[in-house]
């Protein structure tokens, strides 16, 4: 069965900056930041905006 045409990405959307990030992410900028401590939890993380 083939998917629907507007369920497809459009062609230039693969690209495109995203403005969430997942919590890997999150620990990833917090660490590099100097902001996350080995042994934090990893739920309620702080708020944080995705490198430029």
């Amino acid at each position: 069965m083939s998917q629907h045409r507007s369920l497809r990405a459009a062609a230039g959307t693969t690209g495109a900056k995203r403005n969430v990030l997942k919590r890997f992410e999150r620990v990833a900028l917090l660490k590099n930041r100097g902001q996350w401590k080995d042994g934090e939890r990893v739920t309620g993380l702080r708020k944080t905006k995705p490198p430029e």
